[in-house]
């Protein structure tokens, strides 16, 4: 039996509150003309696969949102990203995955609704299929399934075929169609203004006399997607000619992006899209609230459906997770919410130990540990912010939703302790021992946190400690001091800790902002070259500009600083930025130049074979890396690729005439030769750090 939709009137709800105004809805369902859509986005598949009692939450939830689609009877599922937890999943997810695809998605059942644009666009250059599994005659698909990428398992790496994810994986499997992969190229590569910024082109569908366009727009910095925005750069192509006229197209925008801002330029506003766009599904934030909200002075509705499990202790996490079923009927839409019986439960709170002190009835004194520890189990007071309560409060609630706790999921349990007044806490760790069986998470029940106190801010680093000027928002209102090791790692950002280190270092010719995205790449992406690559283009580049500029020797150091600085406000116009990302594919710029499909935008001005083999020879000897590393990925532009090999042993041969009596290089060359050997040094001590915290982690 299809699940049912909700009523034509209602109200729209904000985390769980009621409001006056009322949702979207279908007057008159006409199943010919209504396609009825699966909404799922930020399933994670892969997050904690190796904890024995947490490790299939994921893969159990992905399966119960297949059964709901096959059981709903829906035309097709859509995923706003993040299917996958890494960006390299495991063997075994990848089979898993592949496996409950195979098994829900393929079938006899007919495609109740047709394809209306080219079913070649982005497919895999120098193959036949399309990109779309149910118009290849050799598959038998019963619920297409259509996916955007996420943040956690966007496309990496610079081989042959271009940056590549696990999407692009299932999508030649033929159990996925991929959509939204962007061509991130710079600004630098490309001559037409008419080409510049991000460029949509849609999925075009109709069913009876609905036409849907789906435009997707995969993982994109927050600050680059807000520069686009902001200077009217994302260009969306709307269908033309044909019957259907354009207001006729119900068009709908994919987004995997923060919507609560994280600091200057690190979210999307919400009000930025275009005003032809009618629903917006975002992706990305984990809290539930796939409610229609109306934006503010627009026409559109943004739903946003959050995770389908927790991967973080957060309050957002403990709301009800839930997928939707949309329906859309001409210009008209509706979504039923579908609540997850497989999530696991999870209660959090928090007590503030000098205010249930202050209460007689909890005999709690702020000098005694003992009784502290006691208050908190919850076994020799009675209170309701314990975690005995809390064990409570989830089986409760797994009653009421499911009738029966005799196979409850182990809860997970969250206690915020402020201990700003306490001398002295049990230890974490040793506190979740008693509750070793019963809640999921044993180890990291207690969460504990100080006031922070106002102090002066130094005025002055120490040269290689990481500047702490953003502490205010890494910590928030809580004492790093006072926390918890685990608790100070799972709060401290990675991306801030290497952005705080490398402006301590006083770089003379990196760009910061572009070293900070190869140093991410590194650490997140796993990608070996990232680094290596970024300083080798880096120093190709300024070369490159003091070759053409003549520059002599005792002008060098303020020719480098110059051009850092040019770098440094291209960075900030984002034309930097988009050259500092790894390219992400093939599917816009493919539909958009089809004699340029495949093809990878170089990160700076290409130049001749000669040009580049006489900047290499003045970058620093490299260790052996062993036969592991991927050929594809030991350059960072197609041109770089063909000569690295050759300039090293330039290089090497440079090196040895300059020892002999030979020759001497030019001395720009050498002071070049300087610079590149202390850059690898200041790269080197990036790597030791992050393999530092690495280890701490």
């Amino acid at each position: 039996m299809p699940v049912s939709l909700p009523p034509a009137s209602g109200r729209s709800r904000v985390n769980g509150t009621a409001e006056l105004e009322p949702t979207p809805s279908i007057v008159q369902s006409d199943p010919d003309n209504c396609f009825r859509i699966l909404l799922a986005t930020d399933n994670h598949i892969g997050y904690a696969e190796k904890d024995p009692v947490r490790g299939q939450d994921a893969i159990n939830t992905f399966r119960e949102i297949l059964e709901i689609a096959r059981d709903a009877e829906v035309d097709f599922i859509l995923l706003a990203g993040d299917l996958f937890h890494e960006n390299r999943p495991s063997r075994s997810c990848l089979h898993q995955t592949i496996a409950l695809l195979r098994e829900y998605t393929l079938g006899d059942k007919p495609i109740s609704f047709e394809l209306m644009s080219d079913p070649m666009d982005g497919s895999t250059p120098g193959f036949s299929f399309p990109a779309v599994n149910y118009e290849d005659p050799n598959l038998n698909i019963a619920i297409p399934v259509f996916s955007i990428h996420g943040n956690h398992d966007d496309p990496q790496g610079t081989g042959p075929e271009g940056a590549l994810c696990a999407l692009d994986i299932l999508s030649v499997s033929g159990v996925l169609n991929y959509f939204g992969k962007l061509d991130l190229a710079s600004d630098e590569a490309v001559d037409d203004a008419a080409d510049k910024g991000i460029r949509i082109r849609p999925v075009l569908l109709r069913k009876g006399d609905t036409h849907l366009a789906m435009y997707g727009v995969g993982n994109v910095k927050d600050a680059r997607m807000h520069y686009e925005l902001r200077s009217n750069r994302v260009k969306m192509f709307m269908p033309e000619g044909g019957e259907v006229a354009e207001e006729e197209w119900f068009n709908m925008l994919l987004v995997h992006q923060n919507r609560v801002k994280h600091g200057p330029q690190q979210s999307v506003p919400e009000g930025m899209f275009d005003d032809s766009i009618k629903l917006v599904v975002w992706g990305h934030e984990h809290d539930c609230r796939i409610w229609p909200e109306k934006v503010e002075g627009k026409d559109y509705y943004i739903t946003q459906p959050g995770s389908s499990v927790a991967t973080s202790l957060a309050p957002g996490e403990a709301l009800p997770k839930h997928v939707g079923i949309l329906s859309i009927q001409g210009s008209q839409f509706q979504i039923a919410e579908i609540p997850l019986k497989t999530v696991r439960p999870f209660e959090l709170d928090e007590v503030v130990l000098s205010e249930a002190a202050a209460m007689e009835v909890n005999k709690i004194s702020l000098d005694d540990k003992d009784s502290i520890t006691a208050f908190l189990r919850g076994k020799a007071l009675t209170h309701n912010e314990q975690v005995e309560e809390l064990i409570a409060q989830a089986k409760q609630k797994w009653k009421e939703t499911h009738g029966n706790v005799k196979h409850m999921m182990l809860p997970l349990i969250r206690l915020k302790v402020e201990t700003s007044d306490a001398k002295e806490m049990t230890n974490p760790v040793r506190f979740g021992q008693d509750f070793v069986g019963r809640v999921a998470n044993p180890r990291d029940i207690l969460q504990y946190y100080r006031r922070k106190k106002a102090t002066e801010r130094k005025s002055k680093n120490p040269p290689d400690a990481p500047d702490m000027e953003d502490e205010d928002e890494e910590w928030g209102a809580d004492d790093p001091a006072a926390m918890t090791a685990n608790d100070r790692l799972s709060k401290l950002r990675m991306a801030s800790l290497v952005k705080q280190y490398l402006q301590a270092q006083n770089l003379e010719v990196l760009v910061e902002n572009g070293l900070e995205d190869a140093v991410m790449r590194f650490v997140d992406k796993d990608d070996k070259d990232a680094i290596k690559d970024f300083v080798a283009d880096t120093l190709k580049v300024v070369g490159r500009d003091m070759r053409g500029k003549q520059v002599q020797e005792e002008d060098v150091e303020e020719h480098m600083m110059q051009a850092k600085e040019k770098m440094e406000v291209d960075s900030d116009d984002a034309s930097f930025r988009s050259g500092s990302v790894q390219p992400k594919g093939k599917g816009a710029k493919a539909a958009a130049k089809p004699a340029a499909r495949g093809e990878k935008a170089p990160l700076f001005d290409e130049r001749s074979d000669s040009e580049e083999s006489e900047v290499e020879e003045v970058m620093p000897q490299k260790k052996s890396r062993g036969t592991g590393a991927s050929a594809g990925a030991k350059a960072a532009t197609t041109a770089a690729t063909s000569s690295r090999a050759p300039a090293k042993r330039a290089g090497t041969s440079a090196a040895s005439k300059s020892k002999s009596g030979s020759k001497t290089p030019a001395p720009k060359q050498s002071q070049l030769t300087v610079r590149a050997k202390e850059i690898h040094s200041g790269v080197s001590d990036a790597r030791w750090l992050l393999c530092d915290t690495e280890t701490a982690i």
